[in-house]
């Protein structure tokens, strides 16, 4: 498990490795926590242990989702460890078929194996899950959601309906890339989108996270690297995204993008390419996406709709050449879009660049997650 100060790193490279506390989440001083509340949902988090589940724990106690009793649930070798959350100790529990019993909410991030086997279980069981995995995002029954795009996909779901459901959350390159061009196809109609992206070490989990900092200290000391989760030098480094490669010579990382992108805009005529690149950046994504309209759009219009759009901030500074950057979103809930320009290579206004930054473990997984709860209320 990651720590907390690693999982909340923004710098590079740290001068010392961080120390490994037992995590906390306690509230402020001076603050009322209002989040456990006897007539809350009752909530379990699958792979609590994990870096999306620390993430979902910080969000919940970010955000004073209420609640009346949470379960900490991870695997058989994670079981018996202690949490504290919100100023309670809590044991980490063994995950198994009975752990859903009178669970309103499960969020699961746990692998997509572990969704597959679980997730179905614990509907049968009455409790809405919140998958943060692949397994469930094209089915077909299955919404699909980022709230501030598309939140009618689950607009029948809610806690107290007396079953329970399925609701999928979308890959975190996904998520970050529509958060900022959803507002402008509203406007203009995407016709076509071309997506590059760098991606950090969060979206492989907390120990490639360990790994990038652990190699950047033996490179820098002149050392081979440890190479346990890549199977390569990451410090220093870029390569294309770890994800397994298709027949059609699109990685399965890039193939989410397209899909999924689809699914979201109930739209399957949109046109999607991608390429994603790992990127040695510890916990945020950048994204340098082309759009190409139906209807003119231009960059000052379009400027406009995103400085209003929610869950998104403009930098975008041209003359200080001031521009999103991951280190500037890491921790952060909004997603940061900059570069915003037409694209000269198509006629009149009938193209936009943009470039996007979002925090992975937060909005592109954990907020993103929790967000969805909130509209299970």
């Amino acid at each position: 498990m990651a720590s907390l100060s690693l999982l909340r790193q923004t710098h590079f490279i740290s001068a010392t490795l961080p120390t490994r506390p037992k995590p906390k989440y306690a509230s402020p001083p001076g603050r009322v926590q209002m989040s456990l509340q006897q007539n809350g949902p009752t909530i379990a988090v699958v792979g609590v242990t994990g870096a999306v589940g620390q993430e979902f724990l910080s969000v919940l106690s970010d955000r004073d989702f209420p609640y009346s009793s949470i379960k900490m649930l991870a695997s058989k070798r994670s079981a018996g460890r202690h949490l504290t959350f919100e100023n309670k100790d809590y044991v980490v529990e063994e995950l198994t078929a009975e752990s859903f019993d009178g669970v309103d909410i499960a969020l699961f991030s746990a692998g997509g194996s572990i969704s597959k086997k679980f997730g179905p279980i614990a509907v049968d069981r009455g409790t809405i899950v919140v998958d943060n995995s692949s397994a469930f995002r094209m089915d077909e029954n299955v919404p699909l959601v980022i709230p501030e795009v598309n939140p009618e996909a689950m607009k029948n779901i809610k806690v107290g309906m007396g079953k329970g459901a399925l609701i999928a959350n979308p890959n975190c390159s996904t998520i970050i890339c529509l958060m900022a061009a959803t507002p402008l196809h509203r406007r203009a109609k995407v016709l076509r989108m071309v997506v590059s992206t760098y991606q950090a070490a969060s979206g492989a989990g907390a120990a490639a996270m360990e790994e990038l900092e652990l190699q950047t200290r033996e490179v820098l000391e002149g050392k081979p690297p440890t190479c346990n989760i890549f199977n390569r030098q990451y410090a220093f480094n870029l390569f294309s995204h770890n994800a397994p490669v298709l027949p059609n010579g699109y990685n399965e990382e890039e193939m989410k993008l397209v899909k999924e992108t689809r699914k979201i805009w109930n739209d399957k005529d949109v046109k999607v390419t991608a390429t994603c690149i790992r990127v040695p950046v510890m916990r945020a994504h950048a994204e340098s996406v082309n759009l190409q309209f139906e209807n003119p759009l231009d960059e000052d219009t379009a400027r406009e709709i995103l400085k209003n759009a929610p869950g998104v901030v403009v930098i975008d500074d041209r003359e200080s050449n001031n521009f999103p950057t991951p280190l500037e979103v890491s921790n952060k809930d909004d997603v940061a879009v900059g570069r915003i320009r037409r694209d000269l290579s198509q006629d009149g206004n009938q193209g936009l660049d943009i470039f996007i930054c979002g925090d992975q473990i937060r909005k592109g997984a954990a907020l993103n997650a929790i967000q969805i709860a909130e509209l299970l209320l």
